[in-house]
């Protein structure tokens, strides 16, 4: 496998669900929670657990839509960036909704490894940034999340 290639996988599952220097990462964030944890809002208008992990899971879908230039891939929930929670809102289907998180994950490492090396500088067409900042993107931001999920874990608990 091309460095480059191997390196970025590294880098986003370490983010995601492999042991790393930075302590936990998104999948780590996560496990063990309760439904109501998962519900719980810091305050009024701010995001809850499960309204990131479902946020998270659709910007790896993008990035995968991205490399792998296929306009014509869905995100298989409804809605964009911030999709809705769905009803009902139990057990079920906060299980379903971390499956899609895993399941968005492994299919974006698939399409990254399968990605031309030659390629990793290029811009995906009528878009602003190269192909390996998206990937660099995605990084950053399930470990942004972590943390912020770390964070409301942190408040629900001393409630």
């Amino acid at each position: 496998m091309d460095p480059r290639i191997d390196m970025l996988l590294q880098m986003l599952d370490q983010a995601f669900d492999r042991a790393a220097w930075h302590g936990t990462n998104l999948r780590g964030s996560i496990r063990g929670l309760s439904l109501h944890e998962a519900l719980w809002r810091p305050s009024t208008g701010r995001h809850n657990i499960w309204e990131i992990v479902l946020h998270t899971a659709y910007w790896k879908f993008c990035v995968r839509r991205h490399l792998a230039g296929d306009r014509s891939l869905k995100f298989p929930r409804p809605g964009s960036d911030w999709p809705a929670l769905p009803s009902p809102r139990d057990e079920k289907a906060w299980k379903r909704d971390v499956a899609l998180l895993g399941s968005e994950h492994k299919a974006l490492r698939q399409v990254l490894s399968d990605f031309p090396p030659a390629r990793l500088t290029g811009r995906p067409p009528r878009l602003k940034w190269r192909y390996e900042q998206y990937i660099y993107g995605a990084v950053s931001h399930d470990l942004y999340h972590a943390g912020q999920i770390q964070l409301i874990k942190r408040l629900v608990r001393t409630k």
